[in-house]
């Protein structure tokens, strides 16, 4: 399977348009001593001569010696370059470029020294920011090849017009290269956000000693709370450090400002509250109104006050396809032609024949989709359904949770909890969010009756979804949504697609009944015409575009194994229905427990890509007749425990140990972390409770960078995320609060990250650069298990502690023993005060569960827990309930059942 870091692979005119302008012109940095000039007049005495102008630009000479004209807004970094030829540059040797020039207004650019033989990398780039005080931006670097090479500055691509003057371009032999050192701050790591009262409280300390050091924790006042030894953990080889660690679970005492202490380091301040995650659960749920498609972002009204003000925008991508609007919308939007077609500049761009193959995909004449609406992906202007539609699984998924669990606040996920227009309508905010883009998604489902030819065959393709939405290039620089001028195509329906939409629509039917019945409809009914498509035209796959066109406009998200989307949506519509078609699907898939592909529970979590873990969460959690559920329960129950054993293993504390750290390594871990957070919902058992909060640790600042990877939480995070639209100038919107970096990458195929962090261990393969797309991207499928594990972790807060032990009491029966198996039951009865709910726990030995009745069960090894089925969790002060259950093996002659209540 190919993995999203085959996204991007951009030639030089598809690479100046993804690295966004991030250096701004600051007094000389790097001087080159005893340097030779190597341009021909670097400093435009009396002329422009030798430099050529591409794009249009008349530069005359002003007063002042500098040379100005006008560049125009719109289009792409490279429509617009000054340069200079014939510039030889030696392999190996150290060069020092510098620009001094001005714009009003303020705009970006880029300095480009490429390489002849390759149209990406180039030998040096720099992205800068032209500014109207005239700053001089200089920088060393060294040179991987010879060559005889350019000098160019390319101006296009910002949203206006702007005067550009010109002083000096410069490039001289020599200077000083600065090697890059990430900034880690203090060599003890803590979670920056804070830790829950009754939670696990676990910090990293990066030290050359090898025995134990003392530790202290320090409240606002500086007076000690706590004290004791650390651990020595010896060299974490993701990290490349020697660590020790600090567990201070102990501590009871609650506020902001705590330091911890040792080896003379002092961490970041952290709080010790049970609200520590509370505004975290709305930020990061929050997100995805400043990433919608298609509607003006407005200021929400919230008591009073307005807020979200900055980030304020116009609609983007609403106009009519190909008319004489400068933002080509989404309304009416054609198939990608088998020829190829033009940019907004006249440009020849491949076509569908060189994506799918000639007669690899014909729309018939006049076909058009209405793409309106949705969610960007990411930091670009693309949609795609595959993205969209785990996404939505995942935020459904976090508002479901909250219908089943035992531990849950009551209200959190509910109406007026995010800060979006529909606030106090009556439905939470968080199915207002979600069917935003639900809506897009059902736009791409193509309508029954329509003819295309797919693969060579001609069919009615009705009930397909169309793969994606995108530019047919790639855009340019800080270019808000509204002012993307590139043409915009429907791409080739694709199996994934369709079972994307299977999936997601289906769970929204059951979601969406209580609050609008014909809505719920709709969706199962979309759902069911996606089922039946998909099974009929089951191997449509989504190719790998970006290796086949080298400035496609969009990602690929290609996929050539389908049975985990087929299991996935399989599920959802028999979790909707309970109807045997599905239920069959279900059983049948190699997906499913006892199946040939039946081990789901990766390294790397879940995504996109593969699904099954999302169809196994479910059946395991949404209550259903499914046959055999007991063992879905237990197999989550066992790559929870799986998931565990690497927590417990790492010194940082995370989920997470795969070698290598892939493309989105961050939601991986949180994709790990929801499975065994997952684990404590199906058992209250609080060893998953603990594994799971201490795996967020990691992302919130305990790492080896000692960075939160969310922006806004922490002393020291993730600020300048990739995108087109967000923070890359002052003119355009920050990135929201609660929005999450990619994180690290080992292969980091960037040029920023490429040059900067070569040799790194897994944990220190992130930069916090608007270039690096391929560590810092945001997303919204890596947002949303953020979204729906701080949902989880708020809710921590509630369990408090608050399991009684002695509440309830507990007792086995052996009925009958036949020497291979046994049939017992387990007799639950409520102390001195009315249950609401139960677990009780015990250990089978030699023996195993073969099946049981009237309780949820999970299996870890020998150790069966069994909970409340629902309908018996509630006993009255001394009220009794029974459950069973038949044993594979000879029956323990001794079975001690451990019994807590809520």
């Amino acid at each position: 399977m190919k993995t999203r870091q085959q996204r991007r692979r951009p030639a030089v005119a598809a690479a100046a348009a993804l690295a966004l302008a991030g250096v701004v012109l600051a007094p000389v940095a790097a001087q080159a001593e005893d340097g030779t000039e190597i341009l021909t007049n670097p400093t435009f005495d009396g002329t422009m001569d030798p430099w050529w102008v591409a794009g249009g630009v008349e530069f005359t000479e002003s007063e002042d010696g500098t040379w100005c004209g006008v560049v125009p807004g719109g289009g792409n970094q490279w429509d617009v370059i000054v340069g200079q030829g014939g510039v030889p540059v030696v392999a190996g040797d150290t060069y020092t470029l510098s620009v001094a020039a001005s714009a009003s207004p303020e705009a970006s650019a880029r300095v480009v020294v490429p390489d002849p033989e390759t149209d990406w990398p180039p030998l040096y780039y720099a992205d800068i920011t032209l500014r109207a005080d005239g700053q001089i931006f200089t920088e060393a670097f060294d040179v991987a090849a010879g060559a005889d090479s350019e000098v160019q500055l390319q101006l296009g691509g910002n949203a206006e017009d702007f005067e550009l003057c010109l002083d000096q371009v410069s490039l001289l032999t020599g200077g000083q290269v600065e090697e890059y050192e990430p900034e880690t701050g203090p060599r003890m790591r803590v979670n920056q956000v804070g830790y829950l009262p009754d939670g696990p409280k676990n910090a990293t300390l990066v030290t050359d000693a090898t025995s134990p050091v003392a530790w202290e924790l320090r409240d606002a006042d500086d007076a000690a709370v706590a004290a004791g030894e650390t651990t020595p953990r010896g060299t974490d080889p993701s990290a490349g450090l020697n660590v020790h660690t600090i567990d201070f679970s102990g501590v009871e005492a609650t506020g902001s400002g705590f330091v911890l202490a040792a080896d003379g380091e002092e961490s970041y301040p952290f709080e010790i509250s049970s609200t520590v995650y509370d505004q975290l659960r709305a930020d990061s749920l929050g997100i995805y109104y400043t990433q919608r498609s298609g509607e003006e972002i407005v200021p929400v009204e919230v008591d009073g006050e307005q807020l979200k003000t900055e980030y304020a925008r116009p609609a983007g991508h609403v106009s009519e396809f190909g008319g004489d609007d400068v933002n080509q919308g989404d309304l009416n939007v054609p198939c990608l032609p088998p020829e190829g077609a033009v940019d907004d500049n006249g440009n020849a761009q491949l076509g569908a024949d060189d994506h799918y193959g000639e007669n690899g995909w014909v729309c018939p004449e006049g076909y058009t989709v209405d793409g309106t609406g949705g969610w960007y992906d990411a930091g670009d202007h693309g949609k795609y359904v595959v993205n969209s539609g785990i996404s939505v699984y995942q935020l459904l998924s976090a508002y479901e949770r909250t219908l089943h669990a035992d531990v849950v606040t009551d209200g959190a996920l509910g109406d007026s909890t995010l800060v979006i227009p529909e606030r106090d309508n009556g439905v939470p905010d968080i199915l207002d969010e979600v069917r935003h883009n639900l809506d897009w998604m059902l736009r791409m489902q193509v309508p029954d009756g329509v003819e295309m030819t797919i693969d060579g065959e001609e069919y009615d393709a009705g009930g397909l979804v169309h793969h994606k939405l995108h530019d047919i290039a790639w855009t340019g620089l800080n270019l808000l949504p509204g002012e993307d001028p590139m043409p915009r195509y429907v791409h080739r329906p694709s199996t994934a697609a369709t079972l994307n939409l299977a999936a997601a629509a289906a769970q929204g039917a059951r979601l969406y009944a209580e609050y609008d019945q014909a809505y719920a409809d709709d969706l199962l009914a979309a759902a069911r015409r996606a089922w039946d498509a998909a099974s009929a035209h089951p191997d449509i796959i989504a190719p790998d575009t970006n290796s086949l066109d080298p400035n496609p406009g969009g990602g690929p998200y290609n996929d050539a194994g389908l049975g985990d989307e087929f299991y996935w949506a399989a599920a959802q519509l028999f979790l909707t229905t309970g109807e045997d078609e599905y239920a069959d699907a279900v059983l049948s898939s190699p997906y499913h427990v006892g199946g040939a592909d039946e081990d789901i529970w990766r390294a790397t979590g879940f995504d996109w890509g593969f699904t099954a873990a999302a169809a196994r969460l479910d059946l395991a959690t949404v209550p259903s007749d499914l046959p055999g559920r007991d063992d879905v329960v237990a197999s989550v129950i066992e790559g929870a425990d799986r998931h565990v054993a690497t927590q417990e293993a790492e010194p940082f504390g995370q989920a997470y140990h795969p070698g290598d750290y892939d493309w989105g390594s961050n939601h991986q871990i949180l994709n790990n972390a929801v499975i065994i957070a997952t684990a404590f919902d199906l058992t209250g058992d609080e060893r998953y409770r603990d594994a799971a909060l201490e795996t967020f640790d990691y992302v919130l600042g305990r790492n080896a960078l000692n960075n939160s990877y969310v922006k806004g939480y922490g002393t020291q995070f993730s600020e300048n995320m990739h995108n087109r639209w967000m923070a890359s100038a002052d003119r355009l919107p920050p990135h929201p609060d609660g929005m999450m970096a990619g994180g690290p990458n080992s292969a980091i195929q960037d040029p920023v990250a490429q040059e900067k962090l070569q040799g790194c261990a897994p944990q220190f393969c992130y930069i916090d650069d608007v270039g690096s797309w391929s560590t810092n991207e945001m997303t919204i499928n890596w947002n949303a298990p953020l979204g729906w594990f701080a949902s989880w972790a708020a809710d921590m807060a509630d369990d408090g502690g608050e399991v009684v032990t002695d509440a309830c009491m507990a007792e086995l029966t052996v009925h009958s023993d036949w020497g291979s198996g046994f049939h017992a039951t387990v007799r639950v009865t409520a102390g001195d005060a009315p249950l609401s709910g139960w677990t009780t726990s015990f250990d089978l030995g030699q023996a195993r569960l073969a099946n049981g009745w009237n309780a949820t069960f999970g299996v870890s090894g020998s150790r069966v827990t069994a909970s409340d089925a629902g309908w018996n969790g509630t006993l009255a002060q001394g009220g009794s309930t029974e459950y069973g259950f038949v044993g594979n093996g000879a029956a323990p002659s001794s079975l001690p059942v451990a019994c807590t209540a809520r």
